[in-house]
């Protein structure tokens, strides 16, 4: 993010430019300390809102007045055409915000989002893969490697075995550093970042640490040259795309997704799940091992005990086993042998 001027907050008007309204917004903001993640997220709501809003408007060049409950109805319809309710809830809490934010300074006489709709929230569920075998089969055919432009597999593993057996979100994984993962084998942890800047400490066993050498191995014979030698550093980039660039997000996202691809087991992803499928596979797997909500919490970098609880709740194994005790599964089964 550019310096941002703290003047801009003396001089808003109806007829300031809109994106001078959005640095006042931060600049009021500064005090929350949001996490690099926060921040990344709020810009990416509000440039998806903009060009929405011109288009409503009928003009590129938008002012501080033209944020009317009329247009941004317009431009959240548009929004919700082609985003999921969470990504629409949370767009709408960006836009409220800084409309609130603009009520308090008098620049705006009301918040207008209050008259745009936004949607109930959706009853969370976890979204595993679905299937006891899956992980092993997506772990066996990311390690035989996959078809791409640029085969990296000890990289793929690498990412796909660290997002299962650590449960840790997309971003944080891609803000992994080098020197995040320490300590000597058997007795190694990995530090992470998660929202609201909270640094949790996960556990790693040598399964896991392994791979990771192997990729970084494989990296400093990928990138010999000064480049290479940066990336062991660490501060670098524990992840890394083939030209050696930090891993983003959008990258994870495709690699996953390929990946699921080259294992052949589409069809047990849940919907809306991709990348956070595996975090839940971790977090269901570690309940059927007989973790607390209390460790959930822990391991995941949850805010909520109830959040964490949905895991225990979900315990899949256990109902299963309790509804096939019932005696009319036993009728079930006579009348089908007999059949």
């Amino acid at each position: 993010m550019a310096p941002l001027n703290p003047g801009v907050l003396e001089s808003l008007t109806t007829s300031s430019a809109l994106s001078t309204a959005v640095d006042a917004y931060e600049v009021a903001r500064l005090p929350r300390k949001d996490s690099p993640h926060t921040l990344a997220a709020r810009a990416r709501d509000v440039a998806a809102i903009l060009p929405r809003l011109a288009r409503a408007i009928g003009t590129d060049d938008l002012r501080v007045g033209d944020l009317t409950t009329a247009a941004l109805r317009a431009a959240f319809a548009d929004f919700s055409l082609d985003h999921a309710r969470s990504s629409i809830a949370r767009c709408w809490s960006t836009w409220n915000g800084l409309c609130g934010f603009l009520v308090a300074e008098d620049v705006l006489a009301g918040n207008p989002m209050a008259g745009v709709h936004r949607p109930r929230p959706e009853a969370q569920s976890p979204k595993p893969l679905r299937g006891n075998d899956t992980p092993e089969i997506l772990l066996g055919a990311v390690a035989a490697g996959r078809q791409a432009r640029d085969p990296w597999p000890e990289r793929d593993l690498a990412v796909v075995a660290t997002l299962l057996v650590t449960g840790i979100r997309s971003s944080e994984l891609v803000g992994l550093r080098v020197g995040d993962l320490a300590g000597t084998r058997g007795d190694q942890r990995i530090r992470v970042r998660g929202k609201g800047n909270v640094d949790r400490s996960l556990p790693v066993e040598p399964a896991l640490g392994d791979l990771v050498e192997q990729y970084l191995a494989s990296r400093s014979r990928r990138f010999p040259t000064t480049r290479g030698t940066r990336g062991t550093r660490l501060d670098a980039p524990l992840f890394v795309d083939t030209t050696g660039r930090q891993l983003s997000r959008h990258q994870l996202q495709y690699l996953v997704e390929q990946c699921y691809r080259a294992a052949g087991i589409g069809d047990r992803v849940q919907r809306g799940a991709l990348v956070h499928a595996l975090r839940h596979t971790f977090a269901t797997r570690v309940v059927a091992g007989g973790a607390s909500a209390v460790e959930v919490m822990r391991l995941l970098g949850h805010r909520s005990l109830a959040t964490s609880q949905q895991y225990v709740d979900a315990g899949a194994d256990e109902l299963r086993s309790a509804a096939a005790a019932s005696s009319s599964y036993a009728a079930l089964r006579t009348l089908i042998d007999r059949s």
